[in-house]
């Protein structure tokens, strides 16, 4: 897996981005272990671990591994330069590719019916904006910083909190949470943030298990991914 320098995931308790920080990180039984150069990439395979390292660009991982199947997973909603000859399977995940010109398969992100469906033709639906629903709350869920600044988490993940409290600040402006629930996600302390970027959520559901296992979409997507693998290779 690549990753960029400073990686901005809220659900930190369960992405693999973590190493990063920590040197490993464990979701869900699976292990990833940083490092440093695509040498030592085989060496870690050999120990059942991911291995993860700083490469936004992915080209020195390219050149070096060859891989045989290529997924762009950037949360950008658009095509960040990934190309349909970057691999004999290239898979593009959510808005902003087109199955059969910049990707060979595209896997549909948005939830509803359609989710992790195997796209070989088209598109995946365009990008709403609007987090998904979970207990009837949608927007209202999601933590965002009216200002820029250092991020200073207040409370932490699998906390409980209750509508009103102030679950972190931004250079002494509170962010305040609109919903009851539990925290399910939040940026690490000391990140520089943008005003107006998502900084963590709240789950209404209240169930701490949650903020420590994938969520049902990351499944489906994950799924979609692995049938995509498979149809390709046994054509």
């Amino acid at each position: 897996m690549l990753e960029i320098a400073n990686p901005l995931a809220v659900r930190r308790e369960v992405s693999f981005c973590e190493a990063i920080y920590e040197g490993e990180k464990e979701v869900e039984g699976v292990r990833a272990k940083f490092i440093s150069h695509p040498y030592q990439i085989k060496s870690i395979w050999k120990e059942g671990k991911i291995p993860i390292l700083i490469d936004p660009e992915g080209k020195e991982t390219k050149d070096f591994l060859k891989p045989d199947i290529y997924i762009d997973a950037i949360m950008a909603k658009k095509n960040l330069g990934t190309k349909i000859d970057d691999a004999p399977l290239v898979i593009g995940l959510g808005p902003g590719f087109t199955a059969g010109k910049d990707v060979r398969i595209v896997i549909e992100t948005n939830r509803g019916h359609d989710l992790g469906k195997v796209i070989l033709n088209g598109r995946a639906e365009p990008d709403t904006g609007i987090p998904g629903e979970i207990s009837g709350y949608s927007v209202e869920r999601v933590l965002r910083t009216m200002k820029g600044g250092i991020f200073k988490p207040q409370k932490s993940i699998g906390e409980r909190v209750t509508k009103g409290t102030v679950v972190a600040v931004v250079d002494n402006y509170p962010i305040i949470t609109e919903i009851s629930g539990v925290i399910r996600g939040l940026l690490r302390e000391g990140t520089e943030v943008k005003k107006g970027m998502k900084v963590g959520d709240v789950d209404p559901r209240g169930k701490v298990d949650y903020c420590f296992t994938i969520s049902d979409k990351a499944r489906a997507i994950g799924g979609g991914v692995l049938e995509a693998i498979l149809y390709w290779f046994n054509r």
